[in-house]
């Protein structure tokens, strides 16, 4: 049996982790003992293996001791059975790099961290201290397999390699922060999404690469995932349509990159979570970004300072501005013009009013076509907008209700997903939308 994960990048001397029987030279056992208690290696509850739950969930279920060695935690793993070994850990408590961190105090020389059953196929590339691999899921648990099913276990290090064009790609981290918002539910949040896993960047000298204080490391550049990567991605395209576009406003260059979005992945299937599952507009917002398509989007949203201010009006903040007084009766907070919708707890019916500018062509005709969420009616019109210039905008209503037949059988609060696209031949300018029934 071999476990290689190639999707799994190693930051540390170029080397990767293979498992499997062999009869070479250069192998290290992995520590166990013959009932495989006291180890991360082997799913035992209280001594003794155990066949269920499965291993993953057996670690998080563990009594404490047990739950701390599986996962590799500050001072969990004893030096007698992990000196020269290569330790399997398992991810759910502690970091990632102060597991290699135990590893290595307790004598390890090399690592394997299996991901949990909610990181799925999510694969974060870290600076380890030892040479050290990660491995999906489904993987790990092979991985586990084997290693329960044999006295000597063995893994073997072997020079690493670099594998391009992985599939599927994009797919939405376990990690991204989901929908719904919980401060202003009629705008479906979030906008869109961008690179943010293992992003490779220049990295300031004065920290090491992990951050840990046990690492005295100085690095030029590192891999880093999260938020804080994906939002610089969406900030230089903003900041380079801008320079195409100066005269745009910031909502227009949001409304560009939202409704330009791509929803496939490189396998050409719908855009799925770390484990495969396909995905939402609450995990992606309208999709994957495409600054190319967002320079020419032929349709956008714009909304003015006042516009925002309205809606907070409306959302029941007041006393906003000393030059702006909220007016007796504020707009519905829907009625934003936003290139999304949202709405929460429907209840009856709800129309809204959406307008879109012309910066395309100065003579095009967009056509309508809607995939309305399940259970629920969306109708928009007019169907067809025309436009003699670019600069021209048009408004359409945008009515939304429950269909009598099976509102019995939506259940209430829980949201589903649809879609309005205007198109004209060339530009498809699309808006996802949210909707949960009161």
């Amino acid at each position: 049996m071999m476990i290689e994960d190639y999707r799994g990048p190693i930051l540390h001397q170029g080397l990767r982790i293979i498992l499997r029987p062999t009869k070479q030279n250069t192998r290290f056992p992995l520590p166990r003992d013959k009932d495989g208690h006291g180890t991360h290696t082997s799913s035992t509850v209280g001594g003794r293996r155990v066949k269920t739950p499965p291993p993953w969930e057996a670690s998080l279920q563990a009594p404490p001791p047990a739950a701390r060695r599986w996962q590799c935690l500050p001072g969990s793993l004893s030096p007698e059975k992990a000196k020269g070994k290569i330790v399997m850990c398992l991810r759910g408590n502690g970091t990632r790099v102060g597991k290699g961190m135990e590893v290595k105090r307790a004598g390890g020389i090399g690592f394997i961290l299996g991901n949990s059953k909610a990181n799925g196929n999510e694969l974060a590339a870290d600076a380890h201290l030892l040479p050290a691999t990660a491995v999906s899921y489904e993987n790990g648990i092979r991985i586990l397999k084997y290693i329960n099913s044999s006295k000597a276990p063995k893994a073997y290090i072997v020079p690493a390699k670099t594998i391009l064009d992985s599939k599927p790609a994009p797919f939405m981290a376990a990690f991204s922060s989901r929908g719904p918002s919980t401060i202003s539910p009629d705008i479906l949040k979030p906008d869109i999404t961008a690179p943010g896993l293992n992003i490779l960047a220049a990295w300031s000298e004065a920290s090491s690469p992990t951050k840990l204080s046990e690492d005295n490391r100085v690095v030029k550049y590192n891999i880093l995932s999260g938020t804080s990567m994906s939002c610089p991605h969406i900030g230089g395209a903003s900041a380079l349509l801008k320079a195409i576009h100066p005269d745009w406003s910031s909502a227009a260059i949001r409304s560009a990159l939202v409704t330009s979005a791509e929803l496939r992945n490189n396998e050409g299937n719908p855009i799925t979570d770390a484990s495969g599952n396909p995905a939402d507009p609450f995990q992606f917002g309208s999709g994957h970004f495409r600054p190319t398509k967002a320079a020419d989007p032929g349709l956008v949203y714009d909304a003015s300072y006042t516009d925002y201010l309205l809606f907070l009006c409306s959302s029941g903040f007041k006393n906003l501005s000393s030059s702006f007084k909220c007016p007796k009766n504020s707009p519905s907070p829907g009625n934003l013009n936003y290139p999304s919708l949202a709405i929460p707890k429907l209840k009856g019916s709800v129309t809204v009013v959406r307008t879109v500018t012309n910066v395309g062509s100065s003579k095009s005709v967009y056509f309508l076509s809607t995939k309305p969420p399940p259970g629920i009616s969306v109708k928009i019109s007019p169907p067809i907008l025309y436009f003699n210039r670019a600069g021209q905008q048009r408004s359409f209503t945008i009515t939304v209700k429950t269909e009598s037949e099976i509102t019995g059988t939506i259940e209430k609060d829980k949201y589903e997903f649809g879609w309005y696209t205007w198109s004209d031949g060339i530009h498809n300018v699309r808006s996802p939308m949210a909707i949960s029934v009161a």
